[in-house]
């Protein structure tokens, strides 16, 4: 018998009281919270629905036939999500990442990247627009995603071994209709760089210890030499449902110690401000750094925070803000939208939020818990909001 406990309770309602300033707030394109660190990156859900059931995410056991998804009623329309888009890159946001649940189970949803794809920066540059997916609909919504103006793309695979990755999405899925998936968006040129790289092609894989982490050196295998980047995200206590203990961490220092011993590879410096991964590129067989070669990174927010330089905001599909991916509530922006405010008063909502943010919950983690350990305790315990409502 399981002694896993799954506690029901629907983060979706609690919520932070969300006021207009008296005062209003201009956007400058520079905008910062208690700590200094600016807005740059803003995730939106689209959805929070998924065809998938991984136990780190939506496991069956609360995400079933009786789960009460949103209704559409209840979402961001494309015309709000794009509106409030503009006005966080007004203030600075310079990349738009979609995600869900499963974003590519959102109808028509080419026509708000076309929407997004329009929008510029303060200076006129272009914005950086990617999504998130799971690759079970790539193979057919590929070349419509890069036509309306997609320009990356992130997949999730969590195993090579079909029989593997089957247990993990828990609906049977074959890896092979990903991997023809992501064979799509290479053909549809998705992620493709100026030297003829998919290096705007990532692969994601969530390490459990004990369960996947034996996949490490074949999805490397698979993937060396297609240019592409492969991220080993630790499996984290997201949300409330996933049954999250410390012993099925694998630590990304850990992972590279193994990596190391069959292939030859070296740190990248950071390309970006706030960037999540640690990088490693690989050598050749001349002992030079080869592009070409692709690259790995890793994310470590259990075993080393990087909570100092978060720059990080994330919308969930029914117009939540929430400033970190731990956090238990959110700021109703689709109250405030749908009351009839204005752009000047939706500005100055954002400034507000944003410059009042202190959240560190992975630094808080890292004081009070140790590897061995189970669960943090306290405060760190309360009720999170999940990862399929407001994307990873």
């Amino acid at each position: 018998m399981s002694d896993r406990f799954i506690p029901l309770i629907d983060e979706r309602s609690l919520t932070h009281p969300l006021l207009v300033p008296q005062n209003a707030v201009q956007a400058k394109g520079i905008l910062s919270d208690q700590r200094q660190r600016p807005l740059r990156d803003l995730r939106i859900s689209v959805t929070d629905r998924c065809n998938f059931r991984c136990q780190y995410c939506m496991p069956k056991e609360v995400f079933d036939t009786h789960y009460k998804y949103l209704p559409h009623a209840d979402l961001l329309s494309f015309e709000e999500i794009s509106r409030l888009s503009q006005l966080f890159v007004a203030h600075g946001v310079k990349k738009l990442r979609l995600t869900g649940g499963e974003p590519l189970l959102r109808k028509n949803l080419e026509v708000l990247i076309a929407q997004l794809s329009r929008l510029k920066t303060p200076d006129g540059g272009p914005l950086d627009i990617t999504l998130t997916t799971n690759g079970s609909l790539l193979s057919k919504k590929a070349q419509s995603l890069k036509d309306a103006g997609l320009q990356r793309i992130t997949v999730s695979l969590d195993a090579m071994d079909d029989q593997i990755f089957k247990r993990m999405n828990d609906v049977d899925y074959p890896v092979e209709d990903v991997l023809a998936g992501i064979a799509s968006a290479q053909k549809a040129g998705l992620g493709l760089d100026a030297q003829g790289h998919f290096s705007g092609l990532k692969i994601n894989m969530v390490v459990k210890r004990g369960t996947n982490d034996q996949e490490i050196l074949p999805m490397i295998r698979y993937f060396y030499g297609k240019g592409m980047s492969l991220r080993f995200i630790e499996y984290m206590d997201v949300g409330s449902t996933n049954g999250w203990q410390m012993k099925e961490v694998l630590p990304s220092k850990e992972l590279i110690e193994r990596v190391a011993q069959s292939f030859d590879i070296e740190p990248l410096q950071s390309q970006v401000a706030g960037e999540t991964a640690k990088r490693f590129g690989f050598k050749n067989k001349l002992g030079q750094l080869d592009p070409s070669l692709g690259e790995i990174g890793v994310i470590s927010s259990v075993t080393e925070a990087f909570c100092g330089d978060c720059n990080r905001a994330r919308l969930s599909t029914e117009g939540k803000l929430f400033l970190c991916l731990f956090a238990s509530e959110g700021y109703d922006f689709k109250r405030l939208l749908r009351s009839g405010a204005n752009d000047e008063e939706l500005t100055s909502a954002i400034a507000q939020v944003w410059g009042q943010r202190q959240d560190r919950y992975s630094e808080i983690r890292a004081h009070t818990t140790t590897l061995g350990e189970s669960a943090p305790k306290d405060s760190l315990t309360k009720p999170r909001v999940e990862m399929s409502y407001i994307g990873g």
